[in-house]
């Protein structure tokens, strides 16, 4: 408790146009290397970028969806460094002048509650291309079909105190742009990946500690373990004498370290000036407008919605507005008629491990929210328990009887028993059989109850109602 750790982070978001920022080339994923590189991506002698403007519209969007301050007029510079996967010897950024400056995200910090974490800036640039090492003896290939690929590069204030809120914020940021459909956030492709800006300080040390930043995290598991590794660093090199370097690290996940890659620059290094090639970026009201009217609802206005109409809990809303599809889902189970929290368990609950079981998003399941909301009516009206709903579920999973609830219950023949004589019977069958049991439970062991309880369910098969079944039971044995 003696350390405050400080955190930003830079977000690189590929942006899903179906061509890059300054050239007509695909950015396609997953071709033969240099297929996809033209020559304004190579830096043929003689080329001229021009601006995609599929590109503005999505940072567009994002800066609305963040309530940041979209710029009028920003400016393209050249930001100038050597690397083998950068033929022109710099690459085209925006620097002192934006296209979204401010912002802020909210999210909920596991130990802070709801925060807002606040945003510098997001700037449009183009990608590098890539050096491919493990392929060649001796040497390094390069692949330049990701050169020029549109980026989105969001950068936070140094806002999070831990890395589990890192984790949050950045579980937030991609659901976002995802949710407005500026990124497709896959991680695995590259789409999404992470800098993270690491510090400490003393505990009421008003000035921040030199940072490290950490490149190229490219998943929610290695940028909370390369943080938390990164912090223990820091921390054991102050307490042992030494001091922390501004450097430029490296996330080794196979060693669960980070290491040195070189020494951080600064902007005075990359000597920043505006790109002559590229004229300044003009953005009218009425194009912003447009942008904001065919927004969808955002997710922080829906969380608050099913806070407020459904009342869930902060948590429970957080993640069902994870992602819009999943969101969708669930209004559309609600619209059945069903108890919002009951529909945000099974949705929360079993659908989504159904999900994942399968590897699947939400659109491709082959249970809709309707006939999900149709099970979920069979629950309250008590045609059949919980426990057996879940057997009903799989099967709809499995596209039995078309995936009709009502249809499954009556061929497998699974509706709930209700009836209190036929219950009673089963209930004094039960407690004829078990007189051990029961001689358990009258002498004060209270889990021989369950026992009871247990098996009334295993010889009804799970279908006698387990409200009556309690209340019958208590009967016999004069359990008030």
């Amino acid at each position: 408790m003696k350390w405050e750790v400080v955190i930003g982070l830079e977000t690189h978001a590929q942006l899903s146009t179906a061509s890059k920022i300054f050239s007509g080339a695909s950015t396609a994923f997953g071709t033969a290397p240099n297929t996809q590189a033209s020559a304004v991506d190579v830096a043929l002698p003689g080329v001229l970028p021009v601006l995609n403007k599929g590109a503005v519209e999505r940072a567009i969007r994002f800066g609305i969806a963040v309530g940041g301050t979209i710029n009028r007029r920003s400016v393209f510079a050249r930001k100038n460094y050597f690397y083998p996967d950068l033929p022109k010897g710099y690459q085209i950024s925006q620097y002192e002048v934006p296209v979204v400056q401010g912002g802020t995200l909210a999210i909920v910090s596991p130990a802070r509650g709801e925060i807002e974490i606040r945003l510098t800036r997001a700037h449009l640039e183009e990608d590098a291309g890539k050096s491919l090492h493990e392929d060649f003896h001796g040497m390094t290939g390069i692949d330049l079909n990701r050169a020029g690929t549109p980026l989105l590069e969001i950068v936070s204030e140094p806002d999070m105190r831990s890395a589990e809120e890192a984790v949050t914020y950045a579980r937030a940021l991609h659901s976002l742009v995802r949710w407005i459909d500026i990124c497709d956030g896959n991680m695995q492709e590259g789409s999404f990946r992470f800098d993270a800006n690491v510090s400490v300080r003393r505990m009421g040390e008003p000035k921040l500690g030199t940072r490290s930043e950490i490149k190229n995290l490219n998943s929610f598991r290695f940028l909370q373990q390369a943080i938390e590794f990164e912090v223990r660093r820091q921390i054991e090199l102050i307490e042992d004498g030494g001091s922390v370097e501004q450097e430029t690290r490296l996330f080794d996940p196979e060693r669960g370290e980070t290491r040195s890659m070189r020494s951080k620059e600064d902007a005075q290094d990359y000597r920043y000036f505006p790109d002559p090639d590229l004229p300044p970026l003009v953005i009218d009201e009425a194009w912003i407008e447009r942008v904001r009217n065919a927004l969808p609802e955002l997710p922080e206005a829906k969380r608050q919605r099913f806070i407020s109409d459904y009342k869930l809990s902060a948590s429970d809303a957080t993640s069902l507005t994870a992602a819009p599809a999943l969101a969708l889902h669930y209004e559309a189970t609600t619209r059945a008629g069903v108890d919002p929290k009951l529909a945000a368990n099974w949705i929360l609950g079993e659908f989504s491990a159904a999900l994942n079981r399968d590897e699947i998003d939400a659109p491709a399941a082959p249970v809709s929210g309707e006939k999900l909301g149709a099970l979920l009516r069979r629950i309250e009206d008590g045609t059949v328990s919980g426990k057996i709903a879940k057997e009903v579920f799989d099967a709809m999973w499995a596209g039995e009887n078309n995936g009709d609830p009502d249809a499954i219950i009556a061929a497998k023949g699974l509706r709930q028993i209700s009836d209190a004589g036929a219950i009673e019977r089963i209930v004094d069958d039960v407690l004829a059989a078990n007189a051990a049991t029961v001689a358990e439970f009258r002498s004060g062991k209270e889990k021989a109850l369950n026992a009871l309880v247990g098996k009334v369910m295993a010889a009804s098969k799970g279908k006698a109602n387990p409200a009556q079944v309690n209340a019958a039971q208590r009967r016999r044995l004069s359990v008030p």
